[in-house]
């Protein structure tokens, strides 16, 4: 009887972990993948807590929902401000307008009934886009020669980022921003440029893009040497399929974004062939601060003493491990009811624009004891869990990583989840849906160099297309003690060509 018992659990837990995975599958074909939560599932959750608890903890839970003092028990300032005001929306001032007045007839501006003129007494004026599709020129260069019987001069012209090359500056950013912001892959863009009656092949296009990679490579390493300035890096990866001549198959790739703390604004990527801890080791080597990562294990040989690496965790990983327990496991709704109450403390702390100093404050006067009670909770759970469910994966994944997981409650610039570097491999994922592999391992280190470039230009607020433009001409002849005058969050442009 106690064989068949224990072969019983064993099938219950073997049947548990496959319909877990079933239902994951379900789910991520059917719909998008959110682990976003109503008010009334928080509500329901909260309750669940409450009842737990003894009314006198009850009390202090009410206390933290006056957050900083603020009025309305902690109601978000736009929640007090009026509503926006619906209606279209005005179009965009800087564009240029082009006035197009509509007027009567002369046979129309004279009143039948009494015979005067009509005057003008207003305008009524409404406005639309025109769009003007892109268009394509030829640029001839003309180089004047002059002699005499000794000597032969001849005109100079700019130097061109790729020489003896037929695209100009401005072709080579519209094709890296068509494939690595737009996600437009190049056989895509051949049949663009096609419909403007030019010729491009698709292997023209990616031999200017590694041409280009290896111009701005000098610019790569100085936005590295400034992320490595950064207090906090945060890194995740994602994985890309990578064709390789001596497999009948595609392999998998790997793409890491480190990004830096606020005051080094930059993205860089990097790729590895492998997910072995000797992609990152290489990239992360001389550094020493803060890393964001998840729980991956090539990390931890990196928060030994002698790499002077310090570990943060990421909730928004812990998250998602008690989100996919929940259907599972009622148990984890108090749970996230607490994870919740604290991500509202760090959206109280954005919306108010506090300095590192303030939300440090208010994170020791609210999220230090939120936190104390989850743990809490965490290790109550763990005693009633199995170890291999999904709830006792959730749990052991906390509870492993909670030194880690609550270092943001000790210093006011390190964020409480690596959401930074999930987004930065958004765009991957998206671009991935398109342009479906990387033509080989040189493939994947270009793309690394020119995504890096994208994806610093989107977080300083700089066009992409501008930017490109104007560095791939002016790089070659720019000063190499000045490059970081070129990067995204430093550019001025000026004496930008075509």
């Amino acid at each position: 009887m106690v064989d068949l018992a224990e072969q019983l659990d064993r099938s219950l837990v073997e049947q548990n972990k496959y319909q877990s995975l079933l239902r994951e599958l379900l789910e991520a074909q059917r719909s998008r993948k959110s682990e976003q939560l109503t008010k009334e599932q928080l509500g329901l959750f909260e309750s669940a807590w409450q009842a737990q608890n003894s009314p006198s903890q009850s009390d202090e839970d009410d206390d933290d929902d006056d957050i900083d003092g603020s009025p309305q028990g902690g109601q978000r300032p736009d929640q007090t401000q009026q509503k926006k005001r619906s209606g279209r929306q005005a179009l965009a001032r800087h564009l240029v307008r082009e006035r197009i007045v509509h007027d009567l007839a002369e046979a129309e501006k004279h009143c039948d009934c009494c015979g005067r003129d009509l005057r003008l007494i207003e305008e009524e004026t409404s406005e639309r886009y025109e769009y003007i599709p892109a268009s394509v020129k030829v640029i001839e260069d003309v180089r004047r020669k002059y002699a005499c019987e000794c000597t032969i001069r001849t005109a100079g012209k700019p130097a061109q980022p790729i020489e003896k090359s037929t695209a100009s500056a401005s072709l080579l950013a519209q094709v890296i921003v068509a494939k690595w912001a737009d996600h437009q892959p190049l056989h895509r863009q051949e049949k663009m440029f096609a419909r403007h009656g030019v010729t491009i092949s698709r292997k023209t296009m990616g031999g200017w893009m590694a041409q280009c990679a290896k111009l701005l490579d000098p610019l790569y390493a100085a936005m590295k040497k400034e992320l490595f300035g950064s207090k906090v890096i945060g890194t995740d990866d994602t994985s890309v399929k990578v064709l390789d001549r001596k497999l009948p198959f595609a392999r998998i790739g790997r793409i890491w974004p480190y990004v830096g703390d606020a005051h080094h604004p930059v993205i860089v990527y990097d790729y590895t062939p492998t997910r072995s801890r000797a992609g990152p080791a290489k990239f992360l080597e001389g550094y020493k601060g803060y890393l964001q990562a998840d729980a991956y294990s090539v990390y931890d040989a990196f928060f030994k003493g002698e790499r002077g690496m310090i570990e943060v965790g990421c909730w928004m990983h812990a998250r998602r491990y008690v989100y996919k327990a929940l259907e599972a496991d009622q148990r984890m709704g108090p749970a996230l009811h607490l994870i919740a109450r604290v991500y509202a403390v760090e959206d109280r702390a954005k919306a108010l624009a506090l300095s590192a100093e303030q939300r440090l404050a208010l994170r020791q006067r609210v999220s230090v004891r939120l936190m104390e009670r989850l743990h809490k909770y965490l290790l109550e759970l763990k005693q009633d869990v199995l170890p291999k469910s999904s709830s006792g994966t959730a749990v052991r994944y906390a509870l492993n990583q909670w030194e880690a997981l609550t270092r943001f409650l000790e210093d006011g610039e390190l964020e409480i989840d690596n959401g930074a570097s999930e987004r930065a491999n958004r765009d991957i994922a998206l671009g991935r849906g398109n342009w479906t592999f990387f033509g080989s391992d040189n493939g994947g280190r270009t793309a690394a160099v020119l995504r890096s470039f994208i994806a610093s230009c989107k977080r300083s607020g700089v066009e992409p297309f501008a930017w490109f433009r104007n560095v791939l001409s002016r790089i070659a002849s720019h000063p190499i003690t000045q490059l970081t005058e070129l990067l995204p969050h430093n550019w001025k442009p000026v004496g930008s060509t075509t």
